[in-house]
């Protein structure tokens, strides 16, 4: 037997066996870190996304609810003076109807029961318009309110979103640059 002159080579070859599975290990860990970082780094962009989109589908939907209060007072408004204007019409109506009725019976207009029943009608006319332009006006003040609450709702969930992405960013980012030095200067 002739082990002598292939004892190296056996030696060689087992040793080259070793390092070819160290070499092949070593990729495969290799592999697997550059696979975790992309995933984690797939994930942090998704996260960052996420919180982006949830705020700004917030803003729109705050916006659109704020233009819809827009909307509601306006038509607020036109309900009052329509209500307004009515409430007048009838008012007139009655004085022109209490005039009528005072004429047939032969009272004179100039007469001071005539002008005290004409002031008293118009003095509750306009109480009556006072009042419905109160309510109207509070109803307004309402809805300003609720109008604004909703864009600062609006503003708020877009600045949400946003600073949630930040903090995905920021909190991912010692595992993403990991030779990023963090030391704070002082």
């Amino acid at each position: 037997m002739c082990i002598g002159p292939l004892a190296p080579l056996m030696t060689a070859l087992s040793a080259g066996g070793a390092t070819a599975a160290g070499a092949t290990a070593a990729a495969g860990a290799t592999a697997a870190a550059t696979t975790g970082g992309f995933l984690q780094t797939a994930g942090t962009i998704l996260g960052v996304a996420g919180s982006l989109a949830q705020g700004i589908m917030g803003y729109q939907a705050a916006k659109g609810q704020a233009a819809m209060i827009g909307e509601q007072k306006r038509i607020e408004a036109q309900m009052t003076t329509v209500q307004d204007n009515r409430a007048r019409a009838a008012f007139r109506s009655q004085i022109a109807q209490q005039r009528a009725e005072l004429a047939a019976r032969g009272v004179q207009m100039d007469s001071p029961t005539a002008i005290m029943l004409g002031q008293v009608a118009a003095k509750e006319m306009s109480f009556e318009s006072q009042s419905i332009r109160a309510t109207g006006q509070a109803r307004q003040t309402e809805l300003s309110y609720s109008q604004a609450a909703a864009r600062a709702e609006a503003t708020s969930s877009l600045l949400k979103g946003t600073f949630s992405a930040a903090d995905k960013v920021l909190t991912a980012a010692p595992d993403l640059w990991p030779g990023m030095n963090t030391r704070v200067v002082r």
